[in-house]
């Protein structure tokens, strides 16, 4: 189900988890890692305000541009060279390379040669952002990649206990066999978890996700709350100690997400564990 996997590494205080999360996958799964790392070339785009008039660009000078150009090739070597080392001594297949680009673009399109893609929850300069807010990078990449991403958390844990969200929808299906998947070949028990007023509706959307499940041999458990589905699912996951959540990434239309909010971006923001979303 998953041989190629995409792992995103930049460096940042993140990269550590979002490797051993990438090698243990690859054990289980007999994948092969494509990792890569991306230099970021928006950083030389530059521009200051002048005033009411508008903006006028800043040319910074040639040997500037040239050594922040450098300093970020070696810094990407210097990333790269130590997830291969790690690969190399853990055994596992990999490829790795360095690319100059938008990241969101080049991730997004180099989604479509592999299985799944890892990266990390925020980047480089996470340690000077809000801890409730997504790297901007991971946001985007969750609206276009076209295949299943996982989200790390800057620590690593291992998969026992993971909780599925269920509420029917289409994409939702479609998270079943992977957390199956990962359930089986981690040996993680699985929760089905739903969130709806009407109780009796509730029952029956859950029924039909442990109906799934009931083919993996996996232990399974059922919950049913009422509530706010993306408040329900961040209080769960941390109340029942879950080491993942896998879930259907923007199940509703964006006129009803930009009305109501989107519960895909409150669990992103806000969930302390890794988030795996599947399309």
């Amino acid at each position: 189900m998953i041989k190629s996997i995409l792992v995103a590494v930049d460096g940042s205080e993140y990269t550590d988890s979002v490797m051993k999360y990438a090698l243990q996958m690859a054990k289980r799964f007999g994948a092969r890692l494509r990792i890569v790392t991306v230099i970021d070339v928006r950083i030389f785009e530059w521009s200051v305000y002048l005033g009411v008039d508008g903006f006028a660009p800043v040319l910074p000078s040639s040997v500037y541009l040239d050594e922040s150009r450098q300093l970020l090739q070696e810094k990407a070597d210097n990333v790269l060279k130590k997830c291969e080392e790690i690969a190399q001594k853990e055994g596992v297949s990999y490829t790795a390379e360095k690319v100059e680009g938008s990241p969101v673009e080049i991730l997004s399109n180099r989604a479509a040669i592999v299985d799944l893609v890892l990266l990390g929850a925020h980047g480089e300069f996470a340690k000077w952002g809000r801890s409730k807010l997504m790297g901007a990078t991971v946001e985007a990449i969750s609206r276009e990649c076209i295949k299943p991403l996982f989200i790390s958390q800057k620590d690593y844990r291992e998969f026992k206990k993971i909780l599925v969200p269920y509420d029917g929808s289409l994409n939702s299906n479609r998270a079943l066999p992977y957390a199956g998947y990962f359930a089986s070949q981690f040996g993680a028990g699985v929760t089905v978890f739903t969130v709806d007023n009407n109780l009796e509706m509730a029952k029956n959307v859950a029924s039909e996700g442990t109906n799934y499940l009931s083919s993996y041999e996996v232990d399974l458990d059922l919950e049913i709350r009422r509530g706010n589905a993306e408040e329900e699912i961040i209080n769960f996951s941390e109340e029942g100690g879950f080491d993942l959540i896998v879930m259907g990434a923007y199940g509703h239309s964006r006129i009803r997400e930009a009305i109501l909010g989107s519960t895909t971006e409150h669990v992103m923001r806000h969930a302390n564990i890794p988030l795996l979303l599947v399309k």
